[in-house]
């Protein structure tokens, strides 16, 4: 297993961004994974995933937006959030040219992930792991966040709690039957941060997320 510390030029006006890559010994796949609106990818949640997905055999990519790395409490706007995304996209292709890519992102992360891959049809990506579709505000709910989806071409993997209301269930439910290739796990009891009393969630995402790219990939 190997863990490194780099840094994603993203563009000559944004700079670069903080990354971390994490590769086991065997990789099935590599998966970059952008954090969400409130906290960077050194939060625990990332963290944590990360070494739960490096331990099932998949490399990640984790990397900071530009308005996280620079201490700035507003999430950048799409256009800079897509550039960073690129980014990282080609450099976990250049770190792992010869393994399945695929996108994942929390909340924001997979918002912003979706969007990029929507107007970029022939990537090389794979699919898409959302954990935790950020489908509405809180307390506002409705669909017009989902729109896009309808472009993708690619599997997606919706991770989502029954308790996030970011997604009510009935409206993320709606919104996956209409979608061919989309898959919705749901997880009883939990919120949209993945805390569900002392239940392990982190296992829960691992398993499900290797039990679908492998599906994928073979």
């Amino acid at each position: 297993m190997t863990t490194k510390s780099i840094k994603i030029d993203v563009s000559t006006s944004v700079g670069k961004v903080s990354a971390k890559c994490m590769v086991p010994n065997k990789p099935i796949c590599i998966l970059t994974l952008a954090h969400g609106a409130g906290a960077g990818m050194d939060h625990l949640f990332m963290e944590t995933l990360a070494e739960a997905l490096l331990k099932a055999g998949i490399a990640t990519l984790r990397f900071n937006f530009p308005f996280m790395e620079n201490k700035k409490g507003r999430p950048d706007s799409p256009a800079i959030a897509y550039a960073t995304i690129e980014s990282a996209i080609t450099k976990a292709h250049e770190l792992a040219p010869k393994l399945p890519l695929f996108v994942s992102g929390k909340s924001f992360g997979g918002r912003m992930s979706s969007q990029w891959l929507a107007v970029h049809p022939d990537s090389s990506v794979k699919g898409i792991i959302f954990y935790g579709f950020p489908l509405h505000p809180s307390g506002k709910p409705s669909i017009e966040r989902a729109e896009h989806l309808k472009a993708l071409k690619i599997p997606m993997l919706f991770l989502q709690g029954s308790k996030d209301t970011l997604a009510e269930w009935a409206l993320i439910e709606t919104v996956c039957k209409s979608l061919k290739k989309a898959t919705l796990i749901k997880l009883e009891g939990v919120d949209h941060s993945f805390k569900a009393g002392k239940k392990d969630i982190i296992s829960i995402l691992e398993e499900e997320t290797k039990k679908w790219v492998e599906k994928i990939i073979k």
